[in-house]
């Protein structure tokens, strides 16, 4: 231990220890002139190089620990991560979150069914080229639908017919004065199938998606149809229940990325989780999801505040699918994560999702707005193309989703957090997406926005530390306190509850102990 590392060190330790009276005389003292004064400058200049010396090795120092904390090895950086209240939950807990969940999630289902009806239906009978008369409409009414129903005679018997319609759509908008401009100053002629067999099908003949006028007149012209007409728009009381509805979820929504980052303030960005960091970034887009800005199409004649709505969606439903692509590939990841290698495969494929649904939703809306009669269902000649590059990517992303969920799932089944973390989103994940396609069949839509803010709200709870969190951590990666309590024998050779099974997410200490004394 009293050897010096550094050999020049020791040198100059043996020629300090010479006696005055050496034979040997120093050059600076046999010297004299300006040559001592030469010898005072370095006298003067030596401390000055060790503090030089001392606080560039203060800096490289400082570098290796930023260092060192930048880019962690890939062992010690999952024990240095930011707790969770996952791995504290036992398995009520779990249930009691699930029953949560699905209580609240009821509760909208609920309110969609006992609230009011989502359309307004008013029929007008005709026999020839009628002129129609929409209903008053307000703000309110958000959109106006105008369709056709063909209805068969009861002696004609069970009839199968499939007939191409020609229409003729002449749309004109009443003002307040009672004058009645043309919408768009162009009449439109469209041809549209008929499918008829026990029933025959409905045909939509116009679809306003932004109503700039208090009521509509529409000269509508088949060729040798009874045709049955019906009115269809927004109920504006179903409209006011819509408002208060998202109102609730932005403030919920606000609460909690309140409650969520509130948590996570007394831990480093670089030691959270992937979930952690990524719920950071879903909390606000969900706040977006939601619409502030939704009372505003009320408000305003314009399509703007629509088309805003839609791409708030669209950019929160995509981000929704980056996120679990990341968490599963990330969860086998714990190192560093390059973005070339990590990000910009998972970047790509969920861009050109959003960039083709934005694309196909920019252009129905520019397309109604000029064009009131149409329709992407029936004019799909420009859109083949985009449908067929749009089902490409949705294929290679559910694809490559199964593969990183089998690969980790493989992979990660021994590891006890990490299997709790990915069994845990993989299950709240799976009733969500069941869940979500049942309601695609269902009226109340609704439901659809307290569905993903509950699956949001869950994940973010399961994700914050808990309160004792920080304290926990700090006693469990400070040796000086790790170590307190052990025995020599564990120091050196390592404690048998180290490695022994997790139940509920946490240690069986006593059933160790036992065995560890009978032993």
């Amino acid at each position: 231990a009293g050897v010096s590392p550094r050999p020049w060190a020791a040198a100059a330790a043996v020629r300090g220890a010479e006696p005055s009276g050496s034979p040997t005389p120093r050059r600076g003292a046999a010297r004299g002139g300006p040559c001592g004064g030469m010898a005072d400058f370095a006298a003067f200049g030596s401390p000055l190089c060790g503090e030089l010396k001392r606080f560039c090795k203060r800096v490289r120092e400082t570098y290796r620990e930023i260092r060192e904390d930048l880019t962690p090895y890939k062992d010690d950086r999952y024990y240095r991560l930011a707790p969770m209240r996952l791995y504290t939950l036992s398995k009520r807990h779990f249930v009691l979150v699930f029953v949560v969940f699905f209580v609240c999630f009821g509760l909208t289902v609920f309110i969609g069914i006992a609230g009011k009806d989502v359309a307004f239906l008013k029929h007008s009978l005709f026999l020839k080229p009628f002129n129609l008369s929409s209903p008053p409409l307000s703000t309110y009414n958000q959109q106006l639908w105008l369709t056709c129903v063909v209805e068969l005679d009861q002696h004609d018997g069970e009839i199968s017919l499939k007939k191409n319609v020609t229409m003729t759509v002449k749309v004109l908008g009443v003002v307040k004065d009672g004058s009645t401009p043309y919408v768009n100053n162009q009449v439109h002629n469209r041809t549209r199938l008929l499918s008829c067999a026990q029933k025959c099908s409905e045909i939509i003949v116009a679809h306003l998606g932004y109503l700039n006028y208090t009521q509509y007149n529409i000269f509508v012209s088949f060729e040798d149809l009874n045709k049955l007409t019906y009115w269809k728009t927004y109920n504006p009381t179903f409209s006011q229940v819509e408002i208060w509805f998202r109102f609730v979820f932005v403030v919920l929504t606000f609460m909690v990325t309140c409650l969520f980052a509130h948590s996570l303030r007394k831990f480093s960005m670089r030691d959270w989780g992937i979930e952690q960091k990524w719920m950071s970034i879903l909390l606000p887009l969900l706040l977006l999801y939601n619409d502030p800005f939704f009372p505003l199409s009320f408000l305003v004649n314009s399509w703007f505040p629509g088309m805003l709505d839609d791409l708030f969606q669209s950019l929160f439903l995509c981000a929704l699918l980056l996120f679990w692509l990341c968490v599963y590939h990330g969860i086998r990841v714990q190192g560093e994560r390059k973005c070339l290698t990590f990000y910009l495969p998972k970047f790509l494929i969920v861009g050109l999702l959003w960039l083709a649904s934005v694309t196909l939703g920019v252009w129905q809306t520019v397309n109604e707005v000029h064009d009131p009669t149409y329709q992407y269902r029936v004019d799909t000649g420009n859109f083949q193309g985009m449908k067929i590059f749009f089902l490409v990517v949705a294929t290679t992303y559910i694809l490559y989703l199964l593969f990183l969920i089998v690969r980790a799932c493989s992979e990660l089944r021994n590891m006890p957090y990490v299997d709790l973390r990915l069994k845990f989103l993989t299950a709240l994940t799976f009733v969500v997406l069941v869940i979500s396609i049942v309601i695609l069949y269902l009226p109340e839509f609704l439901s659809f926005y307290g569905l993903l803010n509950f699956y949001l709200y869950t994940l973010a709870f399961v994700y914050s530390p808990s309160k004792n969190a920080l304290y926990e951590s700090q006693l469990k990666d400070n040796p000086a306190f790790s170590m307190l309590n052990d025995s020599d024998d564990d120091v050196i050779y390592g404690s048998d509850y180290e490695e022994m099974p997790l139940q509920n997410g946490q240690a069986i200490r006593a059933k160790f102990k036992e065995e560890s004394d009978s032993d």
